[in-house]
């Protein structure tokens, strides 16, 4: 590693930052899901790219960055091969779509961004890391793109934000096999069916590397094909042709004529206004927040409240240890004309799940969480959990009483394996949102906070781990799990809040919603509970009856 690379790597500016975004919008097209705001417009793709974007300011504070996009229209690999990409489908219009509100957001962050027609952003990103290299600057590139590791020297470093990997030299050669320097004769071998590029069937990577290793490079093994025993050697002489095609097409160039200099890529000053225009207009709330927020200290007025649904505004989350605490928010729930409510278990799976604590929400920002069995060693004294749920039960269990909840059929089972019959089940987010868009994407929590609400709230993961090293959640410490449960009632009732308005408009939605799917919820919950009995005898002969018939 260099200096320059150490330097970055310990948190020193990057010298350079070359951003491969049309690498990655396609990949935050197809990794997220289908975001879209209230007007139906996707967002997901740009959301995603422009996290990725902020991440990497925040984490390398480049001194120049370049935010590089591929132009429309053809290149010069098209006129040297008909059929290169002829394989890829078009963009899809709920992708194209996005690519002029993200564009207009790079610009707004005071970012350089290059398109350049007749070439890739592959290329442009290699001029740019060349003339860095020339004048002795340390170039970091983002992307997820194989084909860049070409490019890696002592000058150029590639992360990828999406798997959270950086490659050096070493890192190329751990990858793939061969040094950067053979990357291209790698690929030339290889072939590249998603840019349709014509390689040696039969040849993977591995066998690649194998005869680079062993021969040299692409002109050794061309010369020496003859020596190359089996069907895999019978396959190069048959393909001797593709290479030089191949090389070609997979080479980067770095002789591209631009505009841009290495100094007209220092970032500026962000269009604070023109940024909250463009995240009111795409529902990025949490990034409009912040930004009213830095308009508001520079100006000494936001002038605009964003009293939205999804503004999360001041937080004021409880973590419930002692009787007068508790007595507190039971006057508030039954004060309340709505609470929202959710269980913490050990478990997903409700037949063995044990409940760990509780949680309410009976205004936004407004939430609490009751602890009553983490039992990790030094945890505090909590209280008795049947207690708390003796205290609870008037109110749980109260029909007139109405509850929202995400998935609340869950929590029935939780806190009927406990003795408390869950009735005023009146909303459930999770329905909510499948009712009112069963096509847009996943409806869990997490999912439904970023696509409906603009936040990202605290991850299972954030607070519990990952793999075989994950805690359950009595074993979470209650200095982070307190507002993980909290903020996981809070989100609910702003879920509730967001789509509840939205459905009682739509008069066949909210019909659906109201005598099909919510009274569903405790049916099925018994079902659940007592099973179902199957006649075994019966079944066997229906089998028979259908297989006949078909």
């Amino acid at each position: 590693m260099s200096d320059d690379q150490s330097r970055t790597a310990h948190g020193a500016p990057c010298p350079l930052m070359l951003v491969d975004a049309s690498s990655y919008l396609y990949r935050a097209y197809h990794a997220l899901p289908p975001l879209a705001n209230s007007k139906g417009q996707p967002t997901g793709a740009a959301y995603g790219v422009l996290n990725m974007l902020q991440k990497l300011l925040r984490e390398y504070r480049p001194e120049r960055i370049g935010v590089v996009f591929d132009a429309r229209g053809p290149t010069f690999r098209d006129a040297l091969f008909e059929q290169y990409k002829a394989n890829r489908p078009p963009m899809p219009d709920d992708l194209s779509s996005q690519v002029q509100p993200l564009h207009d957001l790079v610009r707004a962050l005071g970012l350089p961004l290059l398109q350049v027609e007749g070439v890739e952003a592959d290329d442009v990103i290699g001029t740019l890391a060349r003339q860095a290299a020339r004048a002795g600057l340390h170039t970091v590139i983002s992307t997820g793109d194989k084909d860049m590791a070409q490019l890696v020297d002592d000058h150029v470093t590639l992360v990828n934000t999406m798997s959270d990997t950086v490659l050096d030299h070493d890192g190329v050669i751990n990858k793939f096999g061969v040094p950067p320097a053979r990357i291209i004769d790698l690929l030339a071998l290889m072939g590249d069916t998603s840019d349709n590029i014509p390689g040696v069937p039969k040849v993977g990577q591995k066998t690649a590397a194998k005869w680079l290793n062993e021969y040299g490079d692409l002109d050794a093994i061309i010369r020496q094909a003859d020596d190359i025993k089996g069907k895999v050697g019978e396959s190069l002489r048959e393909h001797l042709e593709n290479l030089a095609l191949g090389r070609e097409l997979a080479t980067i160039r770095q002789d591209v004529t631009l505009d841009e200099g290495l100094d007209d890529l220092r970032p500026g000053e962000p269009d604070l206004p023109a940024l909250a225009g463009l995240y009111r207009e795409l529902e990025f709330n949490r990034h409009l927040r912040e930004v009213l927020r830095e308009l508001e200290d520079k100006d000494g007025a936001s002038g605009d409240s964003a009293a939205d649904d999804g503004d999360q505004g001041e937080r004021n989350y409880q973590t419930v240890l002692d009787q007068q605490a508790l007595d507190t928010w039971l006057q508030k729930l039954r004060d309340a004309e709505l609470f929202s409510f959710d269980t913490e278990t050990t478990s997903l799976a409700y037949t063995r799940a044990e409940l760990v604590g509780v949680s309410f929400a009976v205004q936004p920002g407004e939430a609490a969480y009751v602890p009553v069995a983490h039992d990790y060693p030094g945890a505090p004294d909590q209280l008795d959990r049947e207690q708390v749920l003796g205290q609870l039960r008037p109110l749980l269990e109260d029909a007139a009483r109405a509850k929202v909840g995400q998935h609340l059929k869950y929590d029935s089972h939780v806190l009927q394996r406990h003795g408390v019959t869950l009735r005023g089940m009146a909303h459930d987010t999770m329905l909510q949102s499948y009712v009112f868009n069963s096509a847009a994407g996943r409806h869990d929590m997490d999912s439904l906070a970023a696509r409906a609400l603009g936040i990202s709230p605290i991850t299972f993961e954030d607070v519990a781990g990952k793999g075989a090293k994950q805690l359950t959640f009595n074993q979470v410490p209650l200095e982070t799990a307190g507002d993980y449960a909290a903020e996981d009632a809070d989100i609910t009732l702003r879920l509730h809040r967001y789509f509840w308005p939205r459905l009682e408009k739509i008069d066949s939605l909210r019909s659906i919603y109201e005598q099909i799917e919510m009274p569903l919820v405790p049916v099925l919950a018994a079902m659940e509970a007592r099973g179902v009995l199957v006649d075994r005898e019966m079944l066997r002969r229906q089998s028979g009856e259908l297989a006949r018939s078909m």
